[in-house]
């Protein structure tokens, strides 16, 4: 059997890039069937694009303030860089600007991102403020498409996590964002391998998801 031409991938960030160093690393395993093309960044000193020309990868850059044209033409620019590119999956890793209505259709079910809560509880910012706000004993984060409206789309794969006696919204993110570097390249391993289906209602299926890869993604929360 020859080699099996890897998914191309273009990561977007605005921050530190944790999510993307993930992916990153989970690309330099042997057997990862992804590689990262490009890394776009809205801010032109994230830290995500010195992890990027760290790791060989092209890294770009454009501010959004003050683009000439707006949201929509601003939004137009990085999409044909991406398809200039050759990414066939656009990865949302912590790229905190919403994406206009018709970026999300022109890469309709070939872009996902990663919030930080179970969805679809708490959508939106500061989200684990408003989990603990809330009471409850578990949050997380989800795996999704992307739609039009904002953290609403089909639901690949989620973590849970426990918050904890004394939490707040740091300890409680930081808990979070362990099963975020998990979750994010399992993902787009499943999506690489072409295992991903979602139906009309909008229901993800995984096909051949066993045990372990569901122990992976869902590990039994523990207190510490």
């Amino acid at each position: 059997m020859g080699k099996v031409t890897p998914l191309k991938l273009a990561v977007l960030v605005s921050g530190g890039g944790s999510n993307l160093q993930a992916i990153i690393d989970a690309c330099k395993t042997p057997d990862y069937p992804a590689e990262i093309v490009l890394v776009f960044s809205n801010q032109l000193d994230a830290g995500g694009l010195e992890r990027a020309r760290r790791a060989g990868i092209r890294a770009e850059a454009i501010s959004h303030k003050g683009f000439e044209g707006g949201r929509e033409a601003y939004d137009s620019t990085v999409s044909n860089l991406i398809e200039e590119s050759a990414a066939d999956l656009v990865v949302l890793a912590g790229y905190l600007r919403l994406v206009s209505e018709s970026f999300v259709t022109r890469w309709e079910g070939r872009l996902i991102n990663i919030h930080p809560s179970l969805l679809p509880s708490f959508k939106g910012l500061h989200v684990h403020q408003a989990a603990l706000d809330a009471g409850v004993k578990y949050s997380g984060c989800t795996v999704h498409y992307v739609v039009p409206e904002v953290d609403s789309g089909p639901i690949i794969a989620q973590a849970v996590v426990p918050v904890l006696p004394g939490d707040d919204a740091g300890t409680l993110a930081q808990r979070i964002l362990k099963q975020e570097h998990r979750i994010y390249p399992q993902v787009i391993r499943w999506i690489a391998e072409g295992r991903v289906s979602v139906d009309e209602a909008g229901i993800v299926t995984v096909a051949d998801a066993n045990a372990p890869d569901f122990a992976q993604i869902n590990p039994v929360p523990e207190p510490n």
